[in-house]
C-alpha cells in the first residue's frame, strides 16, 4: 500500500497527534462509499486492529487503511485553505481527483 500526506496535511495532523488525549492514536482513512470506480474517503484517529495495514510516509506519520480495500492503495491526504477549509483525500491513480 502506498499513502502520500502533503505539507499542508502533515501539519494539520501532526498538531491533532501531538495532542496528549492522542498520543496512542494513529490516522486511519476508510472508505466511505464506493461507486463505479471511485469512493469517498473518511478521515479520524484510531488504534490498529488485524485488518489493518499501517503505511509509514516521507513525512514520519503512519496511516491506517484496511489490508483488503484496493481503493486505499495511492491515496494521497491533503489540507486545502480554499475554497473551503479542510482535509482532502483522493486517488489519482484510481481515477480519483476529487469528490463530484
Amino acid at each position: 500500500m502506498n499513502v502520500k500526506i502533503t505539507r499542508n496535511a502533515a501539519k494539520m495532523l501532526r498538531q491533532e497527534l501531538d495532542k496528549e488525549e492522542n498520543k496512542d492514536l494513529i490516522v486511519r482513512v476508510v472508505v466511505t462509499h464506493k461507486h463505479g470506480d471511485h469512493a469517498h474517503y473518511g478521515l479520524g484517529l484510531d488504534t490498529p486492529t488485524d485488518k489493518d495495514e499501517v503505511v509509514s510516509t516521507d513525512k514520519e506519520i503512519d496511516v491506517l487503511v484496511e489490508k483488503d480495500e484496493p481503493l486505499l492503495d495511492g491515496i494521497k491526504i491533503d489540507y486545502l485553505y480554499m475554497p473551503q477549509e479542510g482535509f482532502v483525500i483522493t486517488n489519482p491513480g484510481k481515477g480519483n481527483h476529487g469528490d463530484h
